[in-house]
């Protein structure tokens, strides 16, 4: 079991189950407030090149070490991620945005993700047994690997990384976001009194330390989650040392609503899932297609669902928030000129959202775009944040058309009560993850990932702790020589 940890406190990086203080050190933002949080380290080159030398050692033991054990000591870490996850609900709430019931969320989901890898044996595979002889394929581990996180959901997408690294003989080095260093810290410094030294290490760091990570000869394998740019940057240089990655990028999921549609089951779900998070959820529903039949009394009722129940305001302090603050001020900027184009380009509202401008903090309102063109940047860019299009169709082929015209491709959704027609509809979308008659649902155990520019390889599930082993042929000859 770790230890109680206190959220306040930053003594160093871990490496090899050390607090490794730095010379420099920064701070992210409270982006509800404004306001300066604690100070972190910010990791060296040499920093890095020491956790990686500890990695390298660490792996000859433990990528031996019986899957039994290292399961044991999965379980051990979701254990005291539960025993500390009051205070780290708290810290991921002021570091990250989200509302508290939202982070609340995110650590249920965590544990629950850690649990489940702790039980998933990825096994030899018999290819074919004959009295001449046994071919096998089998799995090992890679080696040292690197997990660079994102600010949206640093817990849960950092702990979807460390665990299938852990369980199947890997060690691992995770890179928190700057924006959102504190509780992946904390994760590292629960971690020290569970894995050996060595296994699982954080390193807090500028915007040069995810590239020092990706270009290091001695990190066999990059897992990131991120932007489509940043995530060709990452590609381009694990390429010089021919090491793998996984990418996990950015979408701009369609959600296709049909006429036969129980509205009043499916809108609020529909329109929850445009929002949560402020929109800053990769997997959301971000072009929501409505059947010309219906588009109007959607469009109205969407609007009064929004208003009476997606509340705008710090969700540490205020109840029932859905949306909280844009999550730092790069992104609000980047939020805000979108919203600025509903007058530059004459978009129509259904609403119009806003910017608080009078308050501290990152606040912006939902804005729901009444059937903009189809060319319109709110339609072909991910805006993360909290505005969405809506757009009217009426030929299943057309939406279909319409739904795969994008270079992105990680989830979609239709909605319909004639499965038969919707399942139809959602074999020919052009996306990692496709849902009927929901959106956004993951489960450990089921792989996910992004077709087109929205990824490289899968997460989770089986498939997704593959990718993190190398396939062997074994062949074993039975005859003897004499």
């Amino acid at each position: 079991m770790g230890s109680k940890v206190d959220a306040k406190t930053y003594p160093g990086n871990i490496i090899n189950n050390q607090f490794v203080p730095t010379a420099k050190t920064r701070h992210s933002i409270d982006p509800a407030t404004d306001e300066p949080l604690y100070e972190v380290p910010v990791a060296t080159k040499e920093d890095l090149d020491a956790a990686v030398k500890h990695a390298r050692t660490a792996f000859k033991t433990w990528s031996q070490t019986p899957f039994e054990e290292r399961a044991k000591l999965l379980l051990a870490f979701a254990d005291a991620i539960e025993a500390n996850r009051e205070d780290l609900e708290r810290l991921q709430t002021m570091e990250q945005g989200k509302p508290l019931q939202l982070a609340q969320l995110e650590f249920t989901m965590t544990v629950q993700w850690l649990r489940a890898f702790a039980t998933m044996q990825i096994k030899d595979e018999v290819l074919e047994d004959t009295e001449e002889r046994t071919i096998y394929q089998t799995y090992t581990p890679i080696g040292v690997c690197g997990g660079i996180v994102p600010w949206n959901w640093p817990v849960l997408l950092g702990v979807g990384k460390i665990g299938p690294a852990l369980i199947t003989g890997n060690v691992f080095i995770m890179k928190p976001s700057p924006f959102t260093p504190y509780c992946d810290l904390k994760l590292g410094e629960l971690g020290m009194s569970i894995f050996p030294p060595g296994v699982f290490q954080v390193l807090s760091g500028n915007d040069d330390l995810g590239p020092w990570m990706t270009s290091h000869p001695d990190i066999d394998m990059i897992s990131f989650t991120g932007s489509i740019a940043t995530g060709k940057r990452v590609a381009a240089s694990c390429a010089n040392t021919l090491k793998r990655y996984v990418l996990e990028l950015g979408g701009n999921d369609a959600a296709i609503v049909c006429e036969d549609v129980d509205m009043d089951k499916c809108l609020p779900k529909i329109t929850t899932l445009a929002f949560l998070n402020s929109g800053q959820i990769c997997m959301l529903a971000k072009r929501i297609y409505v059947h010309e039949a219906i588009y109007e009394r959607f469009r109205d009722a969407m609007v009064a669902f929004t208003r009476e129940n997606i509340k705008t305001g710090n969700g540490l302090v205020e109840k029932d928030v859905v949306v909280g603050p844009v999550q730092n001020k790069m992104q609000f900027e980047l939020v805000k000129d979108m919203y600025a184009q509903i007058e530059q380009q004459g978009w129509k509202c259904a609403l119009e959202g806003r910017v608080r401008h009078e308050e501290k903090g990152y606040f912006i309102e939902p804005a729901i775009i009444d059937n903009p063109p189809e060319d319109s940047r709110i339609v072909v860019e991910e805006p993360f944040g909290p505005i969405v299009p809506l757009l009217k169709w009426s030929d299943d082929d057309n939406v279909l058309e319409r739904a795969n015209a994008l270079r992105t491709g990680l989830g979609a959704s239709v909605w319909s009560k004639d499965l038969e027609r919707a399942e139809r509809m959602a074999r020919r979308l052009s996306a990692g993850s496709v849902w009927v008659n929901s959106h956004f649902d993951v489960a450990p155990h089921v792989p996910f990932g992004g077709h087109k520019e929205s990824g490289i390889g899968m997460e989770w599930g089986v498939e997704g702790l593959k990718q993190y082993c190398l396939t062997k042929s074994l062949w074993v000859w039975k005859r003897t020589f004499d």
